[in-house]
């Protein structure tokens, strides 16, 4: 096959100029140059972009998921571009064979979906939440998931067409596992990928005000989504119970149970269920879709 052309796709709300222009200097510093760099204004104007770079301003947040399918989408028109990579606006490429390695692994398998990143502070850590497997207590052990992490990833463009993008309607949390599943469910590999490292401050999802009730509903959203039936239970039973054992604060836990509830009541189609098979490989891999 000829070489996967790489395309950027960076979303911001503004409030991280500095961050974003050192990522983006870190972008034009590659040794094999990305074919398109976007950046997606979610809801805000975006000032003073290098030369090269192409804006879209968006006049309302759409969130995670819904910016990023503008991204894709605008990506898509140019037509130059193979594997779209995201990251986040205040993220750092730290060094620079990132795109030749990852056209070089989408060059060897075909199959290949999406590559996984790894996260790491300044000083080189890791955190557990950012290994995309159970096991995480080595973070350098690169191998075949179940997920994905959204601030440094890459995607095939082909795999997206293909499972429909992301659900625009989860605004934020969980998208990565929801798009991760339909890839697997048709065929596609996910790989953690831990030489490909995207700098990033230390943080916790739990700093945005609506990380537990949005947390709370999309899970519940991922099960009526995509797990055959009898697994729906087992699953919301198991973060149910994984939620509590965490002890969060009291106005999260109602926040939380409120998102909860919210999920159960409120539809969010399609409802495809993964086949049989896949719960099976997704065991395999080791995360069944019920932990």
């Amino acid at each position: 096959m000829t070489r996967p052309r790489v395309g950027v796709a960076v979303l911001t709300m503004g409030d991280r100029m500095p961050e974003l222009l050192a990522l983006l200097a870190s972008v034009a510093k590659q040794d094999e140059p990305a074919a398109r760099v976007v950046v997606v204004g979610n809801g805000t104007a975006l000032p003073g972009l290098p030369e090269g770079v192409t804006g879209v301003e968006l006049e309302e947040n759409l969130g995670v998921p819904g910016g990023r399918n503008v991204a894709w989408r605008r990506l898509q028109d140019f037509g130059d571009v193979d594997v779209l990579v995201d990251l986040d606006d205040d993220g750092l490429l730290t060094e620079a064979d990132v795109f030749r390695r990852i056209a070089d692994l989408y060059t060897a398998d075909h199959r290949l979906g999406i590559v996984s990143f790894r996260i790491a502070d300044e000083t080189g850590d890791t955190q557990r939440r950012h290994v995309p497997r159970l096991r995480a207590g080595d973070p350098t052990r690169r191998g075949l998931v179940t997920t994905f992490l959204g601030g440094g990833h890459a995607l095939s463009m082909p795999m997206l067409e293909e499972t429909g993008g992301w659900p625009d309607a989860f605004f934020f949390t969980h998208e990565e596992t929801d798009l991760a599943w339909r890839a697997i469910d048709h065929g596609w590999d996910i790989l953690y990928e831990p030489q490909l490292v995207l700098q990033h401050p230390k943080t916790s999802p739990a700093r945005h005000a609506v990380y537990y009730r949005m947390t709370a509903r999309n899970r519940v959203w991922l099960a009526k989504r995509h797990l055959p039936a009898v697994l729906v239970p087992v699953y919301l039973a198991s973060w149910a119970a994984y939620t509590v054992l965490q002890r969060p604060p009291l106005v999260g836990l109602k926040s939380w149970w409120a998102g909860f509830f919210e999920g159960v009541r409120i539809a969010c189609p399609p409802r495809r269920p993964m086949r049989w098979r896949t719960v099976w490989r997704m065991t395999r891999l080791g995360r069944p879709p019920v932990i």
